[in-house]
């Protein structure tokens, strides 16, 4: 998976002229967060945020009257609020990385340049919902998971007790145990209607099958 694949294209942009007011108000119309900001040609010269205007609506200047707040803030230009050394994306960067960059930075988005141009923008929004796909998620399945140690061949080993049974798998999930670095949660998501028989085909095989939140993990870890 790759950033270009769902990154937002469609984008409002402004220019290190356009005042604060009219940020806060396109960010508002339009229920975004984030503006890039360019020099009118896609070359990204900054990145105005919520959280930058909100601090500038928070400064001492909003000891002033409404009417003289709005012409201040109608002076203001981003220019003198947006971040200038922009963290970027590009189109062929996997999503994975993206992630990791958001998710240690702290930011809610990453604008994606290519060529030394603007060509979208990829959310926080954007990458639950990468996780939300990959997951499977639908009102017609229904998640198991088992613990396993790491070893090769457990997929495959899994994958063909479901395929023997004619059961589908809409996704699978690794994802380590806390506390327990050498054991893995497996997480299969079914259909509802086979959900019974894919725990009942496991649990012949060996495996011990959760199907619900267990406080106690003890009787569940493998030996």
């Amino acid at each position: 998976m790759y950033v270009g694949w769902y990154m937002k294209t469609k984008l409002l942009t402004i220019t290190p002229e356009t005042s604060v007011f009219k940020a806060r108000e396109m960010m508002d119309n339009h229920r975004i967060s984030h503006l890039p900001v360019t020099d009118g040609k896609a070359h990204l010269v900054g990145l105005v945020t919520d959280r930058d205007l909100r601090q500038v609506w928070a400064s001492p200047a909003t000891t002033l009257s409404v009417h003289e707040l709005t012409y201040v803030l109608q002076k203001l230009t981003v220019a003198n609020v947006m971040t200038r050394n922009v963290v970027t994306a590009t189109p062929d960067m996997h999503i994975e990385r993206a992630a990791l960059i958001i998710h240690d930075k702290k930011f809610g988005a990453l604008p994606v340049v290519k060529d030394d141009r603007l060509v979208g923008i990829i959310t926080v929004t954007d990458l639950m919902q990468v996780v939300l796909t990959a997951l499977g998620l639908s009102d017609n399945t229904k998640r198991l998971s088992l613990l396993a140690v790491d070893r090769i061949g457990l997929l495959a080993e899994v994958c063909n007790y479901m395929a023997q049974a004619g059961i589908n798998i809409s996704s699978v999930l690794f994802v380590p145990l806390v506390a327990h670095p050498d054991v893995w949660q497996v997480i299969l998501r079914v259909n509802t209607d086979v959900y019974d028989k894919a725990v009942s085909i496991l649990t012949e095989a060996g495996y011990k099958v959760i199907t619900q939140y267990v406080e106690d993990l003890t009787a569940y870890l493998p030996r």
